[in-house]
């Protein structure tokens, strides 16, 4: 017999047991803007829209139909499971900080 008929078969089984998972592996998934209390607290009503994202970073979301609101969402499923979200909505009133609405995660994932 051929030396290399023999080493088909095992190559064959070599291959295929590379293939038998026993799960799916899933990984992390953070999208958006992380925004802390810490980074709330530094919003003073009358501070500039440069002054407020200088504080908070770029919104993820803005409405060129209402400039005076802006979003701040950020999500994050982890492996696969439920996805939580947490949204920051930062109000103007002619161009300066006016107030902030906020739904913030309990913790924070690590990233």
């Amino acid at each position: 017999m051929h030396p290399i008929r023999k080493l088909v078969p095992a190559l064959l089984l070599l291959t295929l047991t590379g293939c038998v998972f026993p799960g799916v592996y899933k990984i992390n998934i953070q999208q958006g803007n992380i925004v802390t209390e810490e980074e709330l607290a530094q919003l003073e009503p009358g501070m500039t829209r440069a002054q407020v994202h200088s504080a908070l970073g770029t919104p993820l979301v803005l409405n060129p139909a209402d400039t005076s609101v802006e979003y701040y969402v950020y999500t994050f499923q982890e492996a696969g499971g439920e996805i939580r979200e947490q949204k920051v909505i930062v109000h103007y009133d002619n161009d300066t900080y006016s107030h902030s609405e906020k739904q913030l995660l309990d913790d924070l994932p690590a990233y």
